[in-house]
């Protein structure tokens, strides 16, 4: 199992922790990825804070959806929405995003079932995140694929980070990677 730490601006500022405090703490748990995802700043604020991060962070740093930030840091990660607002074709979608943010950044793309693996086989993606795996308070409107998710992970030609609700202990046969939010603190 390898830690991916999601690092969420308004669940930890409700929490009443700093975005380099979670970081720090992520380190420390052997967390290789740190994703920061922000979904109501504006991109100066967002820009900022992930140059914060890059000070701190020496692994792996994805930014959530603002694909313009990319040359911040390692890559981006998508959801689902996002590839179709790029494009109606998946694939002509992520050669648009890899044409915007360079060819070395790594790309993961959400996915919610068995379905969305499939099309995700197809793509030139370095990951997909497979969930929610547990009911959690930023995605409330997730289906939770619980036990699962696992099975899922077994036809992903890419490496799988388990999501939403995932905990320290959690383990998985097909996961390559554990998604873990503020719940690492």
């Amino acid at each position: 199992m390898q830690l991916y730490a999601l690092c969420d601006a308004q669940a930890l500022r409700k929490s009443g922790v700093d975005i380099l405090s979670f970081a720090k703490r992520a380190k420390s748990l052997g967390a290789g990825v740190l994703q920061y995802r922000n979904k109501h700043s504006d991109v100066a604020t967002i820009k900022t804070e992930l140059i914060a991060l890059r000070q701190i962070w020496e692994g792996f740093l994805i930014i959530n959806d603002h694909y313009e930030l990319a040359s911040f840091c390692d890559g981006v990660h998508i959801g689902q929405e996002d590839l179709y607002a790029i494009d109606s074709d998946p694939e002509r979608a992520i050669k648009i995003l890899k044409m915007a943010i360079g060819e070395d950044k790594l790309i993961g793309l959400s996915t919610h079932n068995a379905r969305e693996i499939e099309i995700a086989n197809r793509l030139d993606l370095n990951y997909v995140g497979l969930g929610a795996y547990r009911p959690t308070s930023t995605k409330s409107e997730a289906k939770v694929l619980g036990e699962k998710l696992d099975e899922i992970a077994a036809f992903s030609t890419h490496p799988v980070a388990a999501i939403g609700g995932v905990k320290l202990e959690d383990r998985f046969k097909n996961v390559t990677y554990h998604v873990i939010g503020s719940g690492l603190l």
